[in-house]
C-alpha cells in the first residue's frame, strides 16, 4: 500500500510514518525541511521524502504526489509559538485537506482513497449532536475567538463531514480525535470511542502520540477497522487515562 503523509515532521507524524513503515507500506512524505527528520529515514528504501510547502504546490505537482496513493494521512498542526498560533497560514489544516481531497477527485481513482485526519477531542462531531456542558460551550466559544488553530481543526473536520460526506465514490475518511497528547516510547493499550467519554476541557484524558500514530496506521492497513470507523470521528485515549472518567 502506498501512503502519503503530510505533517510527517511533527511529533505525532513521525510516529505515524514509523508505524506505516513497520507494516511494510510504501510511504511518501511532504515536509518543508529535513532538519527535524530522523536520520534513519535516509536509509529507508520504502520512504520517499519531498521538500515542499503543501499549500504552494501546483495542482500538477499534487496530482503527481497523490495519483498512486491508496491512502493519505494528515498530521498537520500549528506550532505552539505566537507566530505559529496567530501568524499565517491560519487555515493550514483546512486548506491542505481541501487541496488534497480536490486533487484526489481530479484524478478520479478507481477505488476510494482513505483519508485520515488527525484532529482534536476539543472539536465536537456535529453529525452526532454530542452533548457538552454549558461551561464547556463557553470555553469552546472563547477558543474560537482567541485561538485560530482551534477553528482550523473544526473547519477541516467539517469539510470532510459536510463536503465529502458519507457516500463519496473517490474518498473515504476518518478524523481521529486524540485527547491530552503526551510522549511515550512504546505503543500501549488504548481505547477508541465514537464520542468523548469525558470533558476535553475540564476532565481531559491522555493518549500518547505513538498510540495515535499506531491507530492511524491500523486504520489505513486494516480494512475491518476502517469499515468500523469510516465517516466518523473516533476519540482515542490511552487505557490508563480512562480508568477514572
Amino acid at each position: 500500500m502506498t501512503v502519503l503523509v503530510v505533517g510527517a515532521s511533527g511529533a505525532t507524524g513521525k510516529h505515524l510514518v514509523d508505524q506505516l513503515l513497520r507494516k511494510g507500506n510504501s510511504v511518501k512524505i511532504i515536509v518543508r525541511s529535513k532538519k527535524n527528520l530522523p536520520e534513519l529515514w535516509n536509509e529507508e528504501n520504502n520512504l520517499d521524502i519531498y521538500i515542499a510547502n503543501i499549500l504552494e504546490l501546483s495542482e500538477t505537482e499534487l496530482i503527481n504526489f497523490t495519483t498512486d496513493c491508496d491512502a493519505i494521512a494528515s498530521c498537520l498542526g500549528h506550532n505552539l509559538t505566537f507566530k505559529g498560533i496567530y501568524g499565517q497560514p491560519r487555515k493550514l489544516v483546512t486548506d491542505a485537506t481541501k487541496r488534497l481531497c480536490k486533487t484526489i477527485k481530479n484524478h478520479q481513482p478507481k477505488s476510494p482513497v482513505k483519508f485520515v485526519l488527525m484532529n482534536t477531542s476539543g472539536n465536537s462531531n456535529r453529525d452526532l449532536n454530542e452533548s457538552i456542558s454549558f461551561a464547556q460551550k463557553c470555553v469552546i466559544g472563547l477558543l474560537r475567538l482567541l485561538l485560530p488553530p482551534h477553528v482550523d481543526n473544526e473547519q477541516a473536520a467539517d469539510y470532510l463531514r459536510t463536503y465529502i460526506g458519507q457516500n463519496d465514490k473517490q474518498i473515504e475518511w476518518v478524523a481521529v480525535r486524540p485527547d491530552g497528547l503526551i510522549n511515550e516510547n512504546e505503543v500501549t493499550a488504548y481505547e477508541t470511542y465514537p464520542s468523548p467519554t469525558r470533558s476535553a476541557i475540564f476532565n481531559a484524558g491522555k493518549v500518547s502520540r505513538i498510540n495515535v500514530g499506531h491507530f492511524m496506521s491500523e486504520l489505513i492497513n486494516d480494512d475491518n477497522l476502517w469499515n468500523k470507523w469510516k465517516g466518523q470521528m473516533p476519540v482515542i485515549y490511552s487505557k490508563t487515562s480512562i480508568s477514572n472518567p
